[in-house]
């Protein structure tokens, strides 16, 4: 799987694991020079998600990655993890 924005390869990965429809990469495979810091956070069944935005060619896309970094017993699985959405593609 890939995820992309703004015409750059974010991430890369052939070990996704997929909760409600969305793609989570294992944080080893996100390229964090595009990362940028957020304050965002929100709170679900899975955990408190801790969000980071991106910086690409320029551009910024706000709170457009999140992750679990304690996340409940239930979403273990996520743990390591991030995934990602307001624009950016996620495809194989």
């Amino acid at each position: 799987m890939k995820a992309t924005w703004n015409g750059v390869l974010i991430a890369e990965s052939d070990d996704t694991v997929v909760v409600d429809g969305d793609h989570y990469f294992p944080e080893s495979s996100v390229r964090r020079e595009y990362l940028s810091f957020s304050n965002h956070r929100t709170n679900s069944p899975k955990g408190q998600a801790q969000y980071h935005s991106l910086l690409v060619n320029g551009e910024m896309n706000p709170d457009a990655v999140w992750s679990y970094p304690e996340p409940s017993e239930a979403a273990q699985a996520l743990k390591g993890r991030m995934a990602f959405w307001k624009g950016v593609k996620v495809t194989e």
